[in-house]
């Protein structure tokens, strides 16, 4: 499984834009229930010079994508991408073309809201109902209150020893004594030793303390800052009001109330607060012909939202600042919303990742001076199986392991022998020594890749690798893990080299439907169409199952040929594959002595479909697309 995808949990439409009287406009409108988005800008409608604007709020369950990180479903941080992904909805209005969309995270909480009406703006909220328009961010009595206090540039004479008093909706009050002789605030006190004349980290300071209490549950409060800015919301949803902040540090002027705690929370700037166009997290998307959907590499900022080091209030996607200040219509680009009957067309973020494994225990060759290094490598792995299920070795956990080869006939029956390991972060071999230094791949899964110059004598049928803690100062494994199987190595023989292969391919354990809550694995059986290298070569009555190196699978689905999951080639269609572990080969199947597989999660696609696989694999200097199709059905 490479491949996971994250619907959106919160999304809108907010816009200042007319009502249908061209008098109105419908700045308190909510969109939160409608199936699609819609941004635009429109100018000259209602009198000469008048503009109006309509943008789209989208949010993200990050705590869903780091439970999975946490449960070892996706990979940690550098071995993954996430893409931002929406789909175009068709409609009859006019479509713009030639124009470009800012996509920049949102800095203020938000509601999704349940408004429907995105013709005449009917669906207000008046702030009395839940939901984000243009002016207001949050409102109703089903809101958390929230505030704002602003940290003042203040010197450690001005600001210590004040007082922050800050009351939650239960009535709990904390007194947070402002502390220049501390840089780390605790539950009680704001550390200023760090913070002299520096607003930006003073807020910081204060967020700690508020958020430490909270974990004491001595104030429910939390709070985030953005530069100077402290955002104080209320575990509890209620009315306004109920909590309040003063004391000392806000009648000296240490900190300013620049917003009471209010469950109508506004926007600081109508039509939404965002980072700025120049922010590094701030991007854009170009449209040519304006049907065009969005996949954007939102890999950095939602590494930000998991961390924790920004809040997660999604993004605003809109016209970006030249074409709302420009004299001409963009009328109106649409997306499908999370609510769409659509299953494949709802916002997602999608999490790609490789999680080939290229285990070449059915393909090991011995070390040739005529073959480039990479390709007298061998990659070995080992799967620790406990119960049936994969467990990291207690003694070792995620840290090294080492591989000694052997030769024998039945079983390792002489020393360790001659190898160089290759170390794919130098990017070479090591010198000629006894063992191969190993590391861990992901839970209960370890690998070691080896350079074998010696040729099996008449006396030994087999290579077996031996998998241990080290070795003693006897060159004895310390602690042996696991042995191997026997491996027979090949040869590099040029002769064999077939300049048209062709391949028949079937999945050889494929099944007729699959439950949408399973994981399946599916394995290749690949042989050679037509190649007969040698008239005189005897036919043998089984067929080898050859390996391909670098194979990829897409999946349609068959009622329409839509694609659900294109190739994740991670290159140009002529280009050479990328390394292993590269996030964009998200669809590279692994390999090991049975042949290729891998693994799906059926949750992927929705059920009571039938879909299909195909296959293209790279195979000299060029990937081809093999004329097979399997068809399986998902159920729920």
């Amino acid at each position: 499984m490479a491949i996971k995808r994250y619907v959106a949990s919160d999304d809108t439409t907010i816009t200042n834009a007319f009502k249908p009287n061209l008098i109105t406009r419908g700045t308190g409108s909510n969109m939160g229930a409608s199936d699609a988005l819609e941004t635009f800008f429109i100018y000259g409608q209602a009198h000469t010079g008048s503009t109006e604007v309509s943008r789209i709020l989208v949010k993200f369950p990050t705590n869903d994508i780091s439970a999975d990180r946490t449960a070892g479903n996706i990979p940690s941080k550098d071995s993954v991408d996430f893409y931002l992904r929406l789909y175009n909805a068709e409609h009859a209005l006019p479509l713009p073309k030639d124009f470009t969309l800012s996509v920049r995270p949102v800095t203020t909480a938000w509601q999704e809201g349940t408004g429907l009406d995105m013709d005449e703006y009917k669906d207000g909220t008046y702030d009395l109902y839940e939901g984000a328009n243009w002016e207001v961010a949050m409102s109703g009595s089903d809101a958390k209150a929230v505030a704002k206090i602003t940290a003042l540039s203040k010197t450690a004479g001005q600001a210590n020893t004040r007082v922050l008093n800050i009351t939650d909706a239960g009535n709990q009050t904390v007194n947070f004594q402002i502390d220049n002789s501390i840089s780390t605030s605790t539950a009680t006190k704001i550390a200023f030793g760090n913070a002299n004349s520096d607003a930006t980290q003073f807020a910081a300071n204060i967020v700690v303390a508020v958020n430490l209490a909270n974990t004491a549950n001595t104030c429910n409060v939390t709070a985030t800052s953005s530069g100077a800015v402290v955002t104080l919301a209320q575990d509890t949803a209620g009315l306004a009001g109920e909590t309040t902040i003063d004391g000392t540090a806000v009648s000296d002027s240490v900190v300013t109330v620049t917003e009471s705690f209010s469950t109508v929370v506004s926007w600081t700037t109508e039509g939404g607060d965002y980072v700025t166009d120049s922010h590094a997290k701030s991007q854009t998307v170009s449209f040519e012909k304006g049907t065009e959907d969005i996949e954007l590499d939102v890999t950095s900022l939602v590494e930000e939202w998991i961390a924790g080091t920004r809040s997660n209030y999604g993004v605003g996607i809109h016209m970006t600042g030249s074409y709302e200040l420009a004299g001409k219509t963009y009328y109106t680009k649409k997306f499908f919303a999370r609510g769409s009957q659509y299953f494949f067309k709802r916002p997602v973020i999608e999490a790609r990742w490789d999680s080939s494994k290229k285990d070449d225990r059915g393909s090991f060759y011995l070390s040739s001076s005529n073959a480039p290094e990479l390709d007298n490598v061998n990659t070995l792995y080992f799967y620790n199986y406990i119960r049936g299920q994969l467990k990291n070795i207690p003694s070792i956990g995620d840290s090294n392991i080492y591989v000694t080869m052997h030769t024998g006939s039945a079983s390792p029956e002489s020393d360790a022998v001659n190898l160089k390991d290759y170390i794919p972060s130098a990017g070479t071999s090591n010198a000629f020594h006894t063992f191969a230094t190993g590391g861990w791949v992901e839970t209960g899964i370890y690998t070691a890749s080896v350079v074998i110059t010696g040729a099996l004598t008449s006396s030994n049928d087999f290579y077996y690798d031996v998998w241990s803690s080290g070795q003693s100062e006897d060159n004895t494994p310390k602690v042996t893990f696991f042995t191997g199987s026997g491996i027979v190595p090949k040869t590099f023989d040029q002769a064999n080299f077939n300049p048209n292969s062709k391949y028949v391919s079937t999945i050889t354990n494929l099944r007729s439907s699959y439950r949408n809550e399973e994981t399946a694995r599916f394995r290749l059986s690949v042989r050679e169409k037509d190649w007969s290298p040698n008239i005189y070569t005897v036919a043998s009555n089984e067929v080898e199952n050859l390996t391909i190196e670098d194979a990829y699978y897409t999946i349609y689905r068959a009622s329409d040929n839509m694609k659900v999951v294109a190739y994740g080639t991670g290159s140009a269609t002529n280009a050479v594959p990328q390394a292993t572990g590269s996030a964009q080969s998200y669809t590279r199947t692994s390999f090991d002595v049975s042949g290729n597989y891998f693994d799906l999660d059926m949750s992927l696609l929705q059920p009571d479909y039938t879909y299909g696989f195909k296959f293209v694999y790279y195979d000299n200097g060029y990937y081809h697309e093999q004329p097979e199709t399997f068809k399986f059905r998902v159920e729920k």
